[in-house]
């Protein structure tokens, strides 16, 4: 018999296997849809935790998630030689006297064991394997190195694990890896702090750790497609910490995001709708030349995510300075708003009436 698909896999409101997961501020992970409506319907609290929440939740891709559930396979009965136990795989990957085979070997059917199993991540964990796993991530051999990412992960999804594997040392590793490894390798390392990143107290620990926030930055300017993605999602992730967003301006994120934002990266309108919530970010947004262009762009033809993102950056420029209401206005924005006014999803009616409010009233804070 095919094994069961992992309860991990399965949202706790729908219980049917997520198709979009997304992390809301709890910590707690459920499909778009069913926490969207959850949402829509007037609830501020977290289903599990019944924790009041913030008066306009985020909600987090967990792309991490995302990809081992649209990567899974089942498991069936086959004549193949059967995978070692976790204990004997662990031994092979802890021992000083192993080869590079025998180590790849290992990460390779730990990673494959602990997509489906959270409970042998948290052994793992317990085992001692951490330092062993960092110090292939450490190794000059890419494939030790990818499949270490790999399976540093799948032990990060648990959220006992997130706090445990950055006092370990994570942070250090990824973020060489983020400087210097391989596209793969780096794209699986900005997944890495996206996932550690859930967890609060990570966020403030992971921006003031050195070239941690510069090193996905340049990996908006360096990476390719994936890569980018993954680096921008990760700067959301740790940007929800306030004092991380004025460590990504110090950077020059914000003319670099713009880019990639006019260049069809959509993700970017999420974290420049982050960053234009302090000053710093809003004065960085006024001296791109095209800025108001490109997020109307957004508007026109973004997601229904972008857009409310998109609306949401725009309304904050535009009280901020005047001159962006009167720019706004040129680029047709209120006749835009006036076609949004109507949209079924809740955020972004919200969002269109206090930009239209900032336009018709030029109340800018200066």
């Amino acid at each position: 018999m095919a094994t069961q698909l992992p309860d991990d896999f399965k949202c706790p409101i729908s219980l049917e296997i997520m198709s979009d997961p997304v992390i809301l501020a709890s910590g707690h992970t459920f499909d778009r849809t069913s926490i969207q409506r959850w949402l829509d319907s007037g609830h501020r609290t977290c289903p599990i935790t019944k924790l009041p929440l913030p008066e306009h939740p985020f909600l987090i891709p967990n792309h991490a998630l995302r990809s081992l559930i649209s990567n899974y396979t089942l498991v069936t009965p086959s004549n193949s030689q059967p995978c070692p136990q976790p204990q004997t795989l662990c031994s092979a990957l802890t021992s000083p006297s192993s080869s590079v085979e025998t180590k790849l070997e290992s990460l390779t059917h730990l990673a494959k064991l602990t997509k489906r199993d959270s409970a042998l991540r948290r052994k793992l964990t317990e085992s001692g394997a951490v330092p062993a796993v960092l110090k292939c991530v450490d190794s000059g051999d890419p494939s030790l190195q990818e499949k270490a990412l790999s399976l540093l992960l799948n032990l990060s999804l648990d959220d006992d694990n997130k706090v445990g594997l950055v006092a370990e040392g994570a942070i250090n590793r990824v973020v060489k890896v983020l400087r210097v490894g391989l596209p793969d390798c780096r794209a699986i390392a900005a997944t890495i702090v996206t996932s550690l990143a859930v967890v609060e107290v990570n966020k403030a620990t992971i921006g003031a750790y050195p070239d941690a926030i510069p090193a996905l930055v340049r990996l908006l300017i360096a990476g390719k497609g994936r890569e980018k993605k993954e680096a921008a999602t990760a700067l959301y992730a740790i940007c929800s910490f306030a004092d991380n967003r004025r460590r990504a301006i110090d950077c020059g994120a914000v003319p670099i995001l713009m880019g990639l934002l006019d260049s069809g990266l959509e993700r970017a309108i999420e974290v420049l709708g982050l960053l234009v919530k302090c000053k710093e970010g809003r004065e960085e947004m006024m001296k791109v030349n095209g800025c108001v262009k490109v997020l109307v762009e957004v508007l026109r033809n973004g997601s229904s995510r972008g857009v409310q993102y998109g609306l949401f950056t725009l309304n904050c420029l535009c009280n901020y300075n005047e001159s962006f209401c009167f720019e706004a206005r040129n680029e047709g924005v209120l006749e835009i708003c006036m076609g949004l006014v109507e949209e079924e999803n809740e955020k972004i009616r919200r969002y269109t009436s206090s930009l239209l409010q900032t336009l018709r009233g030029n109340h800018a804070i200066g």
